[in-house]
């Protein structure tokens, strides 16, 4: 038989790779965080039929002469290329821009993935569309971090609550009218919170006893006792209507059913003035709070999936993993858009986004296919009209073997 029809048979059998791998590639035009493979070539081993001389004897040289028989594969290579980033609005959808892979488990195997459509399931866990977990590090109960920690399976806590905080601090702010006769008083009324997380109205009321002098009184709701603290007098410099004496206000407050006694409340009212204006006023702020339930969540830029409680609070609950690998292009491809560890892409570095060089990431967004229709398209016909022209090198090799055999007739 000819060599050139078994040359011819190889760059069938390769160029049908090649269209399979084209043909997978326009197939996942749309799958979330799919990578385009490419086809390369190399020619297959040569058979010498001369080899080469060296120049001897005012002769010169001589080339080697060889045939080769046919072509094989050289590579199937996946391209880690970006792909567009797609608004989705889902606060479980995630795409990373720049290196690296979330990384998912079932507690005894990690796959790999650029596909961020994740889902929460009824128990709380961030899923993947099979139901891997996403991977990632929990916080405590304070909201810390540790991502120097194992990665482990990240949950949602459910109906967690925060506990609440008794008011220990105030921050009066604002303005009494200067202009006021001796005698007149000003009232306001703050919300504060005891141990329990109950919420409680002081009275604080500021009479103006002579010029640049007030006394002030402090008076709890129904059920509630002060104990000290809840009366004295402030003094203003004439210069310039800014505190002189008298703050801060430390108040022993004692809220009555069931919670603790003992509170400690100190009011700073340093930067309260004393200048003429249309009327007083006084605002506040303090440091207490209720207790509240996890109501929802979001996930910032840095990965860190934040817990958003009934009473207004924020709370870290997890910090998402992500994985880098030396030759991403090493890894293996396991189906569903996800790849897993081989000998050739080296160990995951397990690092938060951004960090480390891991790319940062986008909530919201799903990172499409990075393949390129128009390249497809193109590599398509190549490949096609390479797969006739190695037909013809079969069909016009059996042409010339039925020249040889028509010779005996």
């Amino acid at each position: 038989m000819m060599r050139s029809m078994f040359a011819g048979v190889s760059g069938l059998r390769n160029h049908q790779t090649r269209m399979d791998v084209i043909g997978n590639n326009i197939a996942n035009v749309n799958t979330v965080g799919y990578k385009t493979s490419r086809v390369t070539f190399q020619d297959a081993l040569s058979q010498t039929l001369r080899g080469a001389t060296a120049p001897q004897n005012n002769r010169g040289g001589i080339n080697p002469q060889q045939v080769g028989l046919g072509v094989s594969l050289s590579s199937i290579d996946v391209l880690h290329t970006p792909g567009n980033l797609q608004t989705t609005g889902v606060n479980t959808d995630l795409a990373l821009q720049g290196n690296g892979f979330f990384i998912l488990g079932d507690g005894a195997q990690r796959y790999y993935t650029r596909a961020g459509n994740f889902s929460m399931e009824t128990s709380g866990e961030l899923v993947y569309s099979n139901g891997l977990q996403l991977q990632g590090w929990m916080a405590d109960n304070s909201g810390n971090i540790n991502t120097n920690g194992q990665i482990q399976g990240i949950t949602l806590p459910i109906n967690s609550t925060i506990d609440p905080k008794a008011t220990a601090e105030m921050t009066l702010t604002g303005n009494l009218n200067s202009a006021v006769a001796a005698g007149d008083s000003f009232v306001r009324n703050v919300e504060i919170y005891d141990s329990l997380g109950n919420s409680h109205v002081l009275e604080i009321t500021f009479t103006k006893t002579a010029d640049n002098e007030w006394d002030y009184t402090v008076t709890p709701d129904t059920g509630s006792t002060l104990t000290s603290g809840d009366t004295g007098t402030i003094t203003f410099d004439p210069a310039n209507g800014h505190l002189n004496s008298g703050g801060p206000i430390n108040l022993n407050f004692n809220p009555g059913g069931g919670a603790a006694g003992g509170q400690g409340i100190a009011i700073d009212i340093s930067t309260i003035t004393q200048q003429q204006a249309d009327e007083s006023t006084i605002a506040y702020e303090q440091n207490g709070y209720e207790m509240g339930y996890l109501d929802s969540f979001k996930i910032d830029s840095a990965g860190t999936v934040i817990g958003v409680f009934t009473n207004g609070l924020t709370k870290n609950i997890a910090q998402i993993a992500v994985a880098n690998f030396a030759n991403p292009a090493g890894l293996e491809k396991m189906g569903e858009t996800m790849f897993r560890v081989s000998s050739n892409s080296g160990t995951a570095q397990i690092n938060p986004s951004g960090v480390g060089g891991s790319g940062g990431i986008t909530p919201g967004t799903l990172e499409m296919s990075n393949v390129d229709l128009s390249q497809e398209f193109t590599d398509m016909i190549v490949t096609q009209r390479g797969f006739q022209a190695n037909s013809r090198i079969i069909t016009t090799s059996d042409e010339m073997l039925q020249e040889l055999v028509n010779l005996k007739r």
